[in-house]
């Protein structure tokens, strides 16, 4: 079975309630028509057509979420209702006051419009300081995730490590295993040095200390993380030992680059980005993403929202 099979199975009967805050784009409409077929979502979209913001009984109880999370936003004449209007905050408060499981954006907005929404109603989850980005990528009968390919572009160490931390977490969910995780450098155990490594290096000692029953290891170079004959001659005593599922970039340059040279060259089914650190599910899209990116992000979010648990109607 396909990572892409595979994902939708898993999803299926999620039945989760996602909102779509672009629905003016054809892409989502049809997106959302093949999640209700697949029983995955119950979509709720938003915009001409569809659910009328304006006349919405949450739009006031949106505003006040607002004010609470970002009090300088609505000064200066600028009015909390005026925000809240706007469809992509307004579908982060949906999601944030429970009346949504999670929410997709980005076939129009940029990843920063998505992220800044996400922040300003949803926010951060605990221990997290900073949002990153996953992609799911299935070569095969493998999948891999790669991370972050997408928000931060130099990392600090501790943020490597809440990232390896998020996506180690979800991987289970998600693909169904668990997880396996390399920080990758252009060091294997020792066999550089320099300000690089070493952030890399203690990235790892921070994940070794948030998460000691995940297996992990680093520095590691990409091949010594993925190829056991490679990891045998490198690192013969490395946990991973060529078996990583989890890669964990040191840069957004590196992983980016990472995550499209698969993609383009090994034949890689994508999925995502998908975004982590946030407390409820909220994902970005590519702004050229097809009807198919569209489904697989929403499955992914049907599957975060399954293992943070219910959310509950606020009154």
């Amino acid at each position: 079975m396909t990572f892409r099979a595979a994902l939708r199975s898993r999803a299926a009967g999620a039945r989760a309630r996602i909102v779509f805050p672009e629905s003016a784009d054809p892409r989502i409409l049809a997106a959302a028509a093949a999640l209700v077929n697949l029983g995955i979502a119950d979509p709720i979209l938003l915009g001409p057509g569809h659910t009328d913001i304006a006349t919405h009984p949450r739009l006031h109880d949106a505003a006040d979420l607002l004010r609470q999370r970002r009090p300088d936003r609505v000064r200066d004449g600028v009015h909390a209702l005026d925000l809240a209007a706007d469809a992509m905050r307004f579908a982060g408060a949906l999601v944030a006051l429970g009346d949504a499981d999670g929410c997709v954006a980005g076939a129009v907005h940029t990843t920063a419009d998505v992220i800044r929404a996400g922040l300003w109603t949803i926010g951060l989850a605990p221990g997290q300081e900073a949002v990153s980005a996953a992609m799911y990528l299935g070569i095969g009968d493998r999948v891999l995730t790669y991370t972050d390919i997408a928000v931060v572009p130099t990392p600090t160490a501790e943020q490597l490590a809440r990232s390896a931390l998020a996506a180690a977490q979800a991987r289970h969910a998600l693909v169904g295993d668990l997880p396996v995780v390399a920080f990758l450098s252009f060091s294997t155990a020792g066999s550089a040095g320099g300000p690089e490594v070493e952030r890399v290096r203690e990235a790892a000692t921070i994940f070794r200390s948030l998460a000691p029953d995940i297996v992990s290891d680093g520095e590691l170079q990409v091949d010594a993380a993925l190829d056991p004959e490679v990891a045998a001659k490198k690192c013969p005593a490395s946990p991973v030992a060529g078996r990583a599922n989890v890669l964990v970039f040191p840069s957004l340059d590196a992983a980016n680059i990472g995550y499209k040279l698969t993609e383009r060259l090994a034949g890689a089914t994508a999925a995502g980005p998908l975004l982590q650190g946030l407390a409820r599910p909220m994902s970005d899209l590519s702004r050229g993403a097809a009807v198919n990116d569209i489904v697989d992000v929403a499955a992914m979010v049907a599957l975060q929202a399954r293992r943070a648990g219910p959310t509950s109607r606020s009154n």
